[in-house]
């Protein structure tokens, strides 16, 4: 599988434009599979913080069992 990524707009009767650069990578009659994406930057730092949030959570210093074993004198 091979991917392109492009940033367009869809006009007002629904069309979207393929860049000549991108078209060109696709042999004539190819089937594709497209996604649209919009309001990307609205969502992206909520989505961000609260990844971050969960991963955090997963790692909290306070309950890891590896901090643990790096101050105890019995393991060393």
């Amino acid at each position: 599988m091979k991917t392109a990524d492009f940033k367009g707009q869809l006009t007002p009767n629904g069309q979207t434009a393929v860049p000549p650069d991108v078209a060109a990578q696709v042999p004539p009659g190819e089937e594709i599979h497209v996604v649209l994406q919009w309001g990307i930057a609205d969502d992206d730092a909520a989505w961000r913080a609260a990844g971050l949030r969960r991963f955090e959570a997963a790692y909290a210093v306070d309950g890891s069992i590896s901090e643990s074993l790096i101050h105890d004198p019995w393991s060393r």
